[in-house]
């Protein structure tokens, strides 16, 4: 199985990629693990990658890309893998397609996690920390008992600065504008299956699993 997740902040694409690893035995993919392992490694795309951050650029797709060809020829992905956070545009879709017929070894399925924008916006706005023990909750889904408070320690709740409301909305913007347009790319490439992202994490993972046979 080699596989491209898809979904939208908040969609819960992370967790199920974790309960694939386990099953499957398969890695996950991250460019952001890959470009720093190649800059603490030295190696020539590495030096390349550095070059860019360095200077406060975005690296050029041509080296993401190059670097997550390197990765995939290793032996641990002879399996197959889970490519999670990228490609996100459709040109770094394009470019993957093209590498991955140089190997022969086209992708076989991309899942796309749907969530309705209501749910992802609570999800990710409702989210609250505990400063002292860093405990999680939900004001829409897992409140505390007290409002403000952490049920565990009795420590203050508090919201992340890129959960609020503005950061989301901005976030889920840019994820409809450059990386929702590639559903449409894999779906006009046979691959795409799509899966109702709510529910419990054992439920949609059940569907996950019977939509990819895994």
């Amino acid at each position: 199985m080699r596989l491209v997740l898809l979904g939208a902040p908040g969609a819960g694409k992370g967790t199920q990629a974790m309960k694939l690893i386990d099953k499957c035995g398969i890695p996950q993919i991250s460019t952001g693990d890959i470009l720093r392992k190649a800059v603490a490694d030295g190696t020539p795309l590495g030096k390349e990658a550095k070059s860019y951050m360095d200077s406060g650029g975005l690296v050029p797709d041509t080296v993401v890309i190059g670097l997550v060809k390197e990765r995939l020829a290793q032996d641990d992905c002879e399996k197959g893998y889970i490519l999670d956070g990228f490609p996100r545009t459709t040109p770094q879709a394009e470019a993957l397609d093209a590498e991955l017929a140089s190997m022969n070894t086209p992708l076989t399925d991309a899942l796309s996690v749907d969530v309705p924008m209501d749910d992802l916006m609570k999800r990710l706005t409702g989210r609250r920390t505990c400063k002292a023990c860093k405990q999680m909750y939900n004001v829409h889904f897992s409140a505390p008992q007290k409002e403000g408070v952490c049920d565990k320690c009795g420590g203050e709740l508090m919201q992340r600065d890129d959960d609020k409301e503005d950061t989301i909305k901005n976030r889920l913007e840019v994820y409809q504008k450059s990386t929702a347009p590639l559903i449409d790319y894999y779906k006009g490439k046979g691959i795409l299956k799509s899966v109702e992202g709510t529910g419990s994490i054992d439920d949609i993972f059940n569907k996950v699993c019977s939509m990819l046979n895994a």
